[in-house]
């Protein structure tokens, strides 16, 4: 139970949250970045991600039976430091539900399933212009860290999935 949001509960996302965690992560591209991104798409992808542990594992918030925040995590393997690190990424919590302790909650449920695992480090990468949500990860500890990301696509998007 949280402080802030009755009856809260925090768990690992399954199949049966599907097509929640599909429209959450449609959502969060547009308030975040503006990006409008094609829901049947998302919706192969989450599912893509729930029928294979291999590519990462969602946790859920539900209040009562009402799925109002999700994340998804991700691993990355250290050869430098022999080690696992988890990057939390897809981060999104229903806009009537901010402000209440909702993230802070699914953030304490990775961090004890990390230190389960053996986990080494947390990270997380966030939209520049993300302002609100770099304030909520310094607030829980999170530090800006001195790694710049770069990227190249190779090919769009629907090339990739067969379109």
């Amino acid at each position: 139970m949280n402080q802030y949001c009755s009856g809260l509960d925090i768990t690992l996302g399954d199949a049966s949250h599907v097509e929640e965690i599909a429209r959450f992560q449609v959502d969060m591209a547009m308030e975040s970045e503006g990006l409008s991104l094609d829901y049947e798409r998302v919706l192969r992808g989450v599912g893509s991600v729930l029928a294979d542990k291999a590519k990462g594992q969602y946790v859920i918030a539900k209040v009562g039976e009402v799925i109002v925040g999700c994340l998804m995590i991700t691993r990355e393997w250290s050869d430098w430091n022999c080690c696992w690190y988890w990057w939390i990424q897809s981060v999104y919590v229903q806009p009537s539900f901010r402000a209440r302790g909702i993230y802070k909650a699914m953030y304490g449920r990775v961090l004890e399933l990390a230190k389960a695992a053996g986990v080494s480090q947390i990270r997380l990468y966030v939209d520049k212009d993300n302002s609100p949500a770099q304030v909520v990860y310094k607030k829980l500890g999170m530090a800006e860290c001195h790694y710049c990301m770069y990227e190249v696509e190779l090919h769009s998007v629907a090339k990739a999935n067969g379109e």
